[in-house]
């Protein structure tokens, strides 16, 4: 039996399939990322037969098949266990294309050693350091950790950089708008370069090698729908505070107070009728930032500050995920998340109050628009919403609370 187990785990990483999928997925790809994203993926020519890591900013929901035109061969990207844990869509991406799986909780030590195995095997391995797609506009936070894991990998880092995402598809946005978009590999920083670098220089050129801001000018973005769905992105109003939004077409606005913003087809923001303070959403995401970094929890502790009505799974990892209430209520207070009610909508077998203390929560993270990965003691619970739900103001908050009590005076970091 052990000796079955040990030649299991001494097959290849890397198959034949794989380059067979990259073929296929290219060919019918190619010409969809074309058309959907009016995208020049420029093909990185200099690539040879050498793997690479590729470290990529992350745009939209596409950025891993712009990463496969540009490059030949297969690329084995590094995933969170989310998309491992769909059952037999999972089972078959993991045959197709055997992405690298990570835990977001904890420091996986299990997925730096399969990076290195891919590595060691001759394969070329993509990873998004932020983690997450930007809401702003911006390249967002990343972990200094990745020019560390980097040089454990020790392939030539190939730093790809991607523009003109946030302009076509906003993440809070559900369609591609028309504009156009560039990815390319800006640099490659040598093994024997980044050898004599520290951490953090190493990790200093990875960040500017990957940012880019589009909440300021550059090109002109079509839609019937520009305004849409930003409720997703923004909570705060920049005269009422701590709010919810509504949109339809161009237009977005305050439920409190009702001030209506117009959103252009050059990302440009104005009040209909009045002086709108932002120009830009990134601008506007900054604002919220601050606002909550200014909140003090406990003065939210026995009052709730948001309510919405959600579907309640529990993520059983590189499975499936189990259905817990396909509509129960979710309450966001400074200290904790409470997840339930009291008309008898189960969420946790025999109670009807599921209570998630921030203190308890080891991570929390956005998934796509409108679902939440709550990563709470031994369990994962994914949280999903309407199409208008707001999840990031649960993350942002639970976040704070953390950077508040635990005296962290750089904790700025509002989660993703």
């Amino acid at each position: 039996m052990g000796k079955a187990k040990k030649n299991k785990e001494k097959k290849p990483w890397m198959r034949f399939r794989h380059r067979v999928a990259r073929n296929i997925a290219y060919a019918v790809l190619y010409p969809y990322t074309k058309i959907r994203y009016h995208i020049n993926a420029e093909p990185f020519r200099e690539q040879g037969d050498r793997a690479y890591l590729i470290l990529m900013n992350h745009q939209t929901p596409f950025d891993q098949f712009f990463v496969g035109i540009s490059f030949k061969g297969p690329v084995y990207y590094v995933a969170t266990e989310d998309i491992f844990s769909n059952g037999f869509v999972s089972s078959l991406i993991r045959w197709l294309v055997a992405p690298i799986p990570i835990q977001k909780k904890k420091n996986d030590i299990g997925a730096v050693i399969k990076c290195i195995r891919v590595a060691r095997e001759g394969g070329t391995i993509a990873i998004a350091p932020e983690g997450n797609r930007t809401f702003s506009g911006r390249t967002e936070y990343m972990r200094p950790s990745i020019a560390a894991l980097a040089k454990k990998i020790g392939l030539p880092i190939a730093l790809y950089r991607i523009e003109g995402g946030y302009g076509v598809q906003p993440r809070w946005s559900d369609g591609a708008r028309k504009g156009r978009m560039h990815s390319s590999v800006t640099r490659v920083i040598e093994p024997e370069e980044y050898a004599g670098m520290s951490d953090e220089e190493l990790f200093a050129d990875i960040n500017e090698g990957l940012f880019v801001d589009e909440a300021k000018p550059g090109g002109l973005f079509r839609s019937k729908k520009k305004a849409e769905y930003l409720e997703r992105a923004i909570y705060v109003c920049p005269f009422c505070g701590l709010s919810e939004f509504k949109s339809k077409g161009d237009e977005a606005w305050c439920l409190k107070c009702g001030r209506k913003i117009r959103y252009g087809e050059d990302k440009r923001i104005t009040g209909v009728g009045y002086d709108f303070p932002y120009e830009y959403v990134g601008e506007w995401y900054d604002h919220q930032k601050e606002f909550v970094n200014g909140i003090n929890p406990m003065d939210y502790l026995g009052k709730e500050v948001y309510s919405d009505s959600i579907k309640l799974s529990e993520v059983i990892v590189y499975k499936n995920k189990r259905l817990i209430s396909r509509e129960t209520t979710i309450k966001l207070f400074g200290d904790r998340i409470t997840i339930g009610d009291n008309e008898g909508k189960d969420t946790k077998e025999g109670e009807n109050i599921l209570e998630l203390r921030f203190d308890d929560i080891a991570d929390a993270s956005v998934m796509g628009h409108n679902k939440i990965n709550i990563y709470h003691k031994d369990k994962i619970y994914q949280i999903k919403g309407s199409k208008s739900f707001n999840a990031l103001k649960y993350v942002n908050f639970c976040y704070r609370y953390k950077n508040y009590t635990q005296g962290d005076e750089n904790g700025k970091f509002l989660g993703l």
